[in-house]
């Protein structure tokens, strides 16, 4: 039965780890809003995923001011290629991805909001 893959073992997806020192650190100890490495494990990419309409377009624009008032340095990367919108795996637009990670998506979040999500994910 090789039509559908139907008896064959699934692959396991490895998600690669979202620390500063990639896991490679010798102990693991990490509590809460802390870093494995004890190391600075800060926003290295910030991108708003969306189809080019008004609502995407909101959330890019509300997502550089709540980086501007957080007083983060990383520039917020607006993506519309369809291609590279579906690797990540968005299925509805717009999306919010961190770090190479989906944090929020298909709804429009105020500066405020995103503000509150950075800080949820111990940024």
């Amino acid at each position: 039965m090789g039509l559908f893959n139907f008896g064959k073992k699934k692959e396991e997806k490895v998600e690669a780890p979202s620390c500063c020192c990639n896991g490679n650190a010798e102990t693991f100890e990490a509590s809460e809003g802390s870093c494995c490495c004890g190391g600075n494990c800060a926003i290295s990419s910030i991108k708003v995923l969306g189809a080019g309409c008004k609502s995407c377009h909101e959330q890019f624009e509300n997502a550089k001011a709540a980086v501007k008032s957080m007083g983060l340095s990383v520039e917020v990367e607006y993506i519309t290629d369809m291609e590279k919108v579906m690797a990540y795996g968005a299925m509805s637009m717009p999306a919010i991805v961190v770090n190479e990670k989906i944090v929020s998506m298909g709804k429009v979040l105020k500066a405020a909001d995103v503000e509150k999500l950075l800080h949820k994910l111990g940024y």
